[in-house]
């Protein structure tokens, strides 16, 4: 059987998909505010036109980065749900997170500094949130639900709140990650340690709650 050589080709990549990882990258390195559509689209190997085209404008093209970002983060939701119990599911969820982040350094510097991007007047809302982050904050709060339900901590907290702390938890730690790296901030944290702190969080919720009389 004679071998075809069109086998072998590299197929070109899409001008949108280049201008998604150029922006991507330039904005990680360099700022949102301070990275030009023409710088973009100059390392993307195309035009502005195309840029405007495919995402309309320059803050279009961060929300289009970050929809990206959680499409590729949609398998932990079908992962997970083999998982025996809401706690193991909790920690799968995370550990899928971090190991995703690890992996693409460009990617968690905007999500954790560009990710909540104050929009300008008139755009119709006042905070850059999408619908990938809306999802994922969704499934821990319904795996925190189900982790919670009929224990004596559901009478005093939600699961709306913990899903809050153990989110926002996990942004600071991973926030100061970077600037540990980038400006030589001095509160930083090893993944190890982000685990074991998550370890922490997930093994409290499991234990029953003191009885604050009892203590005094």
């Amino acid at each position: 059987m004679a071998s075809t050589k069109l086998d072998s080709v590299e197929r070109p990549v899409p001008v949108r998909d280049r201008l998604l990882e150029s922006a991507k990258i330039l904005f990680s390195v360099h700022g949102y505010e301070n990275t030009s559509t023409a710088a973009i689209a100059r390392q993307a190997n195309t035009s502005e036109s195309q840029l405007i085209k495919h995402f309309g404008s320059k803050e279009g093209l961060l929300e289009a980065i970050f929809e990206h970002g959680w499409q590729n983060l949609d398998f932990i939701s079908q992962a997970v749900q083999v998982l025996p119990s809401p706690a193991d599911k909790l920690r799968m969820i995370f550990e899928l997170v971090l190991q995703t982040l690890e992996r693409d350094q460009a990617l968690k510097e905007l999500m954790l500094f560009e990710g909540r991007r104050i929009r300008k007047a008139g755009s119709g809302s006042d905070i850059l949130i999408t619908s990938g982050y809306l999802r994922f904050s969704s499934a821990v709060e319904h795996v925190l639900t189900d982790l919670i339900a009929g224990t004596p901590l559901s009478q005093k907290v939600s699961a709306v709140a913990l899903t809050s702390a153990l989110i926002g938890m996990f942004e600071s730690m991973l926030r100061d990650q970077v600037l540990a790296r980038r400006v030589n901030f001095h509160f930083s944290s090893t993944s190890e340690e982000i685990r074991v702190v998550f370890d922490l969080f997930v093994s409290r919720l499991l234990s029953p709650p003191r009885d604050a009389s009892s203590e005094s």
